[in-house]
């Protein structure tokens, strides 16, 4: 597990051995959220436990800002 991105104290994080397409995992306040990266309209919310929606939309405008950084470093982390 790697974190790559921290913001309004969650964790953007990536599973070494996890699989397509690219994601992250977010977690934090007792929450968590998988987000799908590659999507034909930018970043998608797969699924959400725990996380309000006042959060949940600045992460994933967080998400959509961050959106090719990410992706690198899926490809980066898993080739």
């Amino acid at each position: 597990m790697v974190t790559v991105h921290r913001a309004f104290g969650y964790r953007f994080v990536m599973f070494v051995n996890d699989h397509n397409p690219p994601h992250v995992h977010v977690f934090g306040h007792g929450g968590e959220a998988k987000i799908v990266l590659e999507d034909s309209n930018g970043p998608r919310l797969d699924w959400v436990v725990g996380i309000g929606r006042g959060d949940m939309r600045k992460i994933m405008q967080e998400a959509e800002r961050e959106c090719a950084r990410l992706i690198e470093m899926w490809s980066t982390i898993h080739g």
